[in-house]
C-alpha cells in the first residue's frame, strides 16, 4: 500500500521522529491526496508493525524505535530507501552471521532434491541476469530462502522473510551506490556445491566467507554514499 509505504519510510528514515504527533486523518488525507479510509488503513498497517500508537484525545504518535517490529521485511526495505546507519548495517550482518552459517550446515545434512533444484535454478537466474537487476536480486533472495527451508527447522524457516529481505535490500543498496560492485556468484556456487555434496563443515565456512564479503561490500557502498562519491 503506497500510503503506508510513504508514511513508513518517513518514520524509519527519521523524517518523522519518534514521539512526534501525526496530523489528523482528515489533514493527512488532504496532504497525501487520498481518502480518509485509505489513511485509516495505512495507519492500521503501521500500528501493526509497531511504528505508531493511537490514543483517544491525544492522537497518533510515532513510537520509540525499540518498539518497532524491526525484523519486519517492509521495515527493512524502507530503511534502505535512503542511507541506513552504519550501526544498523552492522546489526543486520551480525544477525545474518548468527543464523546463516548454522543454517547452511543444517541444509547440507537435510536438503531435499526439490530444495537443491530451487537453489540451482536461482543460481542460474543470478548468473544470467546478474545481481545488478531486480530479477537477479530476487533470485538471490530465493537462493538464501531455500537454504533456510532446507534446515527443516520451523523456527529458522520463520526467519526466512527477514533474512531474505536483508539479503535483497543490502544487495540493492550496494548496486545502487557502487559503479562496479564485486560479483559474488562464484561464492554462491561454492555454497551450493557444499550443500549438494552434504559437506556441512564446508557449507558453514563458505557461508561465513560470503557474509563477510557482503558486509565489506555494503560498508564500501555506505562509505560511498556518505562521502558523496
Amino acid at each position: 500500500m503506497k500510503v503506508a509505504e510513504d508514511l513508513g519510510t518517513s518514520i524509519v528514515t527519521g523524517a518523522r521522529a519518534p514521539g512526534s504527533l501525526l496530523p489528523g486523518e482528515l489533514e493527512l488525507a488532504s496532504e497525501l491526496g487520498v481518502s480518509r479510509s485509505v489513511v485509516r488503513e495505512a495507519l492500521r498497517i503501521l500500528s501493526a508493525k509497531g511504528l505508531l500508537e493511537s490514543k483517544p484525545k491525544t492522537g497518533t504518535r510515532v513510537r520509540e524505535r525499540e518498539k518497532w517490529n524491526i525484523l519486519d521485511p517492509s521495515l527493512l526495505a524502507w530503511m534502505f530507501e535512503t542511507v541506513p546507519s552504519a550501526q544498523f548495517v552492522r546489526n543486520l550482518f551480525e544477525l545474518r552471521m548468527i543464523v546463516e552459517p548454522a543454517a547452511a550446515e543444517l541444509a547440507a545434512r537435510k536438503r531435499s532434491a526439490r530444495q537443491l533444484s530451487i537453489m540451482g535454478h536461482s543460481l542460474e537466474t543470478m548468473a544470467i541476469h546478474t545481481l545488478a537487476t531486480a530479477e537477479g536480486q530476487l533470485a538471490d533472495q530465493q537462493f538464501h530462502a531455500a537454504i533456510l527451508e532446507a534446515t527443516d527447522n520451523e523456527l529458522i524457516v520463520n526467519l526466512s522473510a527477514t533474512i531474505g529481505a536483508a539479503v535483497r535490500w543490502t544487495t540493492f543498496f550496494k548496486y545502487r551506490s557502487l559503479k562496479k560492485p564485486r560479483d559474488p556468484i562464484d561464492e554462491h556456487r561454492q555454497l551450493f556445491q557444499a550443500i549438494a555434496d552434504g559437506d556441512a563443515d564446508a557449507a558453514r565456512q563458505v557461508a561465513i566467507a560470503l557474509i563477510r564479503q557482503a558486509e565489506a561490500d555494503t560498508e564500501t557502498a555506505l562509505n560511498a554514499e556518505t562521502s558523496g562519491n
